[in-house]
């Protein structure tokens, strides 16, 4: 993908995550959702062993299953439809994905200034903080347009 289509993608994908910004109105309660939901709606685990067709003591290990993040996403779609919900999956990033490069462009940039610092310093030749401050947001801005997994090489 170009840089131009990744900015574009990471502003639309930064858009569309917007309204997931509240992470601890998202987070799984500590018994897990199908359990909450299921204790919300006055449901037995019986009753929703059969909404899902299966035995009522494997209800239970679904539960269980799900409280100890060992569940599959396949499994935790049935029994959201069980429950008469919507499984929702997505990765929340914890700030805007264009901020993420954006530091991680800078983190680049500034490890291969120190190296060509350091051998400047060594010939007497050190730049100013003006012209070193130039230098990393230029290597920064030639990263984030460059292929894209070069920022994320060691």
């Amino acid at each position: 993908m170009r840089a131009p289509d990744r900015a574009s993608a990471r502003k639309n994908l930064d858009k569309r995550l917007s309204v997931l910004e509240n992470r601890d109105a998202l987070a799984r309660p500590p018994r897990g959702w199908i359990r909450a939901v299921r204790e919300a709606l006055g449901m037995t685990t019986g009753q929703v062993a059969e909404r899902l067709g299966i035995a009522q003591p494997s209800a239970i290990g679904l539960e269980k299953a799900e409280a100890s993040k060992a569940i599959t996403i396949a499994t935790l779609e049935r029994a959201a439809h069980a429950l008469d919900c919507t499984l929702v999956y997505a990765f929340v990033p914890r700030k805007p994905l264009e901020a993420i490069v954006q530091e991680r462009a800078r983190e680049v940039a500034r490890e291969r200034l120190r190296t060509i610092s350091h051998s400047m310093t060594l010939e007497a030749q050190r730049v100013g903080e003006d012209d070193e401050r130039t230098q990393l947001e230029r290597i920064a801005r030639k990263l984030i347009e460059g292929p894209g997994s070069a920022l994320w090489d060691k």
